[in-house]
């Protein structure tokens, strides 16, 4: 047989075998970062608040009951953008929402800064709440979309990175305003209306992205379209499907009947809500945690404490988990930040002088912000987003963000209140005790390293990709 009879000619990948074969290129980052920086908006606007209602009690004369539905309203109206917006994704497709939660969010800044009393504060707070909401399926699940399968974690990360950007600059960005002798009253309207700035540059960009090409191949059913997006946006050549039809679209009530998702879901929204009753509860009110063992201490030097902490934790520890993403599997980071949380609240309960100062507060205090940031910060987000197939992708991230954030809602309501009649050993139980239900949901989940989003589209709820053709 000769040589020539012997040669085969390399035909173009389909559309989702190039998705998850695709070396990392410049497509990959840009994704990353327009979808990070709603993140960014995103962690910007939830951590400032705690800040904020530092100057805002005073002037509006607001008591402890006040000042907890002000830091949890938000979260709640983020638990039902979530759970809309995540349900519309895999209805319209994932592009259609990706710039109406950016609008969302600018009009909630821009209403939160001329706030000229506490019930127009509570509803710019509410329409910014919907619209971080119904980022969080729109951002994730377009950038698992579009990410390839051996750099998938990473480039999730990646955008989740910006979220521990956003927390650092929540704090930053306020204790500079401070700083340079801004008035209170003046100061917390600048601090929330700078949040509609990194929105607008989310909504320029996003309008220039194309739809996710798993999702119009797997559910639109458009393989022509697929292929020329990916072709347009990637530069890569893509050959077109055999096939032109979609995924039936199942209704909500079909989906939750579903056992393989009901248990997805168990695992990927359980450990999610646990985190975020733990994390938001301390985090959004952790100026006030700071201020409970310091009263003495001014704003500003309350507000350079929290930063430090964010800095030195948070931002080193997100730096370290993003190192380890798709080298290590997704489970075991997520119950080992889990565990470096829960040991550090649970000292702090069981040894009571450590919230009688602040260094040593503030030293295993900063573990938990470690353990956060190292692994669930990231896992949560990222197991939400790959445990589904394409057709109810973004369904199964809304509903399991929405539940997380019903958790954060809780956790942040709950937080103020208990810290004034219980005192902070009470409120960091609480937080170790969830931690460790975490460590418990995460186990009911099957480890996603690795795995091809085009073998999840196996599942019922989903199909195989067919053998491409040449174009």
């Amino acid at each position: 047989m000769t040589a020539a009879a012997t040669t085969t000619i390399a035909r173009p990948a389909g559309v989702q075998k190039t998705l998850d074969d695709a070396p990392l290129s410049t497509f990959h980052l840009k994704a990353a970062v327009v979808a990070g920086a709603g993140f960014f908006t995103d962690s910007y606007d939830l951590n400032v608040i705690g800040t904020v209602m530092l100057l805002v009690k005073p002037q509006f004369g607001l008591d402890s009951g006040q000042v907890s539905l002000v830091t949890s309203s938000t979260l709640l109206a983020v638990a039902v953008g979530a759970l809309i917006f995540g349900r519309l994704g895999d209805l319209l497709g994932r592009r259609r929402i990706y710039g109406l939660e950016a609008v969302l969010m600018i009009v909630g800044a821009l209403v939160s800064a001329f706030a000229p009393n506490f019930a127009i504060l509570l509803a710019g707070r509410l329409i910014l709440g919907l619209g971080i909401g119904g980022d969080y399926p729109a951002s994730g699940v377009i950038m698992t979309e579009f990410a390839n399968r051996r750099n998938r974690g990473r480039l999730v990360g990646t955008t989740f990175l910006f979220y521990v950007l956003g927390q650092v600059a929540a704090y930053l960005v306020a204790l500079l305003i401070l700083a340079v002798g801004t008035p209170d009253h003046m100061a917390w309207r600048i601090v929330l209306g700078l949040g509609a700035l990194p929105s607008l540059f989310v909504l320029w960009n996003r309008r220039h992205m194309p739809e996710s090409p798993r999702w119009t191949l797997n559910v639109a059913g458009d393989a022509a379209r697929a292929a020329d997006d990916l072709a347009d946006y990637s530069g890569h050549t893509v050959a077109r499907e055999t096939r032109n039809s979609g995924t039936p679209r199942p209704s909500l009530t079909s989906v939750l009947r579903g056992r393989r998702f009901l248990l997805a879901l168990l695992g990927t929204a359980g450990a999610w809500f646990f985190f975020n009753v733990a994390v938001y509860g301390n985090s959004v009110s952790q100026p006030l945690l700071i201020a409970s063992i310091t009263p003495q201490a001014t704003t500003i030097r309350n507000i350079a404490i929290n930063a430090v902490l964010v800095v030195c934790f948070s931002l080193t520890a997100a730096i370290v988990g993003l190192a380890l993403l798709d080298r290590i599997p997704r489970r075991r980071l997520q119950i080992i930040g889990f565990g470096c949380s829960a040991l550090s609240m649970l000292l702090i309960s069981a040894i009571g002088g450590l919230t009688h100062t602040v260094v040593p507060f503030a030293l295993v205090f900063g573990i938990s912000l470690f353990g956060i940031a190292l692994g669930p910060n990231y896992t949560t987000m990222l197991l939400a987003a790959e445990t589904y197939p394409t057709a109810v992708r973004s369904t199964g991230h809304g509903l399991s963000a929405g539940i997380a954030k019903i958790g954060a809602f809780l956790g942040a309501l709950i937080t103020p209140i208990a810290l004034d009649h219980y005192g902070l050993r009470v409120v960091t139980l609480i937080a170790g005790i969830c931690f460790v239900l975490g460590i418990a949901t995460t186990l009911v989940l099957r480890e996603s390293k690795d795995l091809a989003l085009s073998d999840l589209d196996e599942t019922p709820a989903g199909r195989p990709e067919p053998e491409p053709v040449p174009s």
